[in-house]
């Protein structure tokens, strides 16, 4: 979907809510403004969360620039 797209997917979504006609995937009407959002966002493949941080591994621990460092000791100060 081009990002033109999107934005009008959202809104047709949206539309739908507030006319009271939108259904979640189970088939029962859709209540909550939030509940609606998600929807339009899920539809338009939008999300919500972009930045969302990447889970360190076990034994590893990430540096004030972002690089990953194995183990608790290392040279240099932070």
């Amino acid at each position: 979907m081009t990002p033109r797209k999107k934005p009008s997917k959202v809104r047709k979504v949206m539309k739908e809510y507030k006319q009271g006609t939108l259904r979640s995937s189970s088939g029962s009407k859709v209540k909550s403004r939030s509940q609606a959002i998600a929807i339009a966002m899920s539809e338009a493949g939008m999300s919500k969360n972009k930045n969302k941080k990447k889970k360190v591994p076990k034994g590893y621990h990430r540096m004030p620039d972002g690089k990953l460092m194995k183990g608790s000791r290392h040279k240099g100060g932070y």
